[in-house]
């Protein structure tokens, strides 16, 4: 039912997840990801969003990616119906795949990278989102991932074809980078889109003045302060958009 990709960035420290899949929203079912735990892919049948916050809450605490999966999935007695990948903020990597997942379902790692799937059209769809990424080295952290969304729909995707799709990317000194597309009949190409839109202005200047981790009193100096609209009155007290 889905394809979903987490990445460590060497470069910058960041990390960052992609998810695609045949039914609606799967940002918010699927992707979940905090600077100082990592991320979480939780998918599936019967997908369980408490796996997902679960697995960063055991990173949080210390548990490196895999003792993470193991401590979550282990004790749910519905497991075989659901899928989760983690990676960790040291860029280590786990994922459990449910014996009762669609076929075909799985999944494939290396360093700072996993990859994970289930409903698609073949065991190629993983290998080719891996190979999607790795190919794209020279692009910018998010658009790799986008990239890797890209190679798995040509190489079959999900097998419904798709409905949403969704980026997330985090790090201490940014702001989250979260777009969502949760209904879409070329949900990656409105994701690029949106992506697109993002590095533009006003909002990704925006983004760069607003309170991260790494500077948590951040914000912008008098002459980076536009000039607010007139009020707009809608009978009632003036507003401000």
């Amino acid at each position: 039912m889905t394809i979903s990709i987490l990445a460590f960035d060497e470069k910058t420290g960041r990390m960052g997840g992609a998810a695609a899949t045949g039914s609606l929203c799967v940002g918010g079912w699927v992707l979940r990801g905090h600077p100082e735990s990592g991320m979480s892919a939780s998918q599936g049948t019967a997908p369980s969003t408490l796996w997902g916050e679960g697995v960063l809450a055991s990173m949080a605490d210390g548990l490196r990616a895999a003792d993470a999966v193991a401590a979550v999935t282990g004790s749910d007695s519905g497991r075989a119906h659901r899928q989760l990948a983690a990676l960790d903020r040291f860029g280590g990597t786990a994922a459990f795949t449910g014996a009762a997942s669609i076929a075909h379902a799985g999944s494939q790692d290396a360093a700072g990278l996993v990859v994970a799937g289930n409903m698609l059209a073949g065991p190629q769809v993983i290998a080719a989102a891996v190979a999607g990424f790795h190919a794209a080295a020279a692009m910018p952290f998010a658009e790799r991932l986008m990239g890797a969304l890209g190679a798995a729909a040509a190489a079959g995707g999900d097998a419904r074809g798709l409905k949403s799709a969704a980026l997330l990317v985090v790090g201490r000194d940014m702001a989250p980078l979260t777009l969502r597309i949760d209904h879409s009949v070329n949900p990656l190409a409105a994701l690029a889109d949106l992506y697109r839109v993002s590095q533009g202005e006003p909002y990704h200047g925006w983004t760069e003045v607003v309170p991260v981790l790494d500077d948590p009193y951040r914000a912008p100096a008098p002459e980076q302060v536009p000039d607010l609209p007139e009020p707009i009155i809608e009978g009632g007290p003036a507003i401000r958009r």
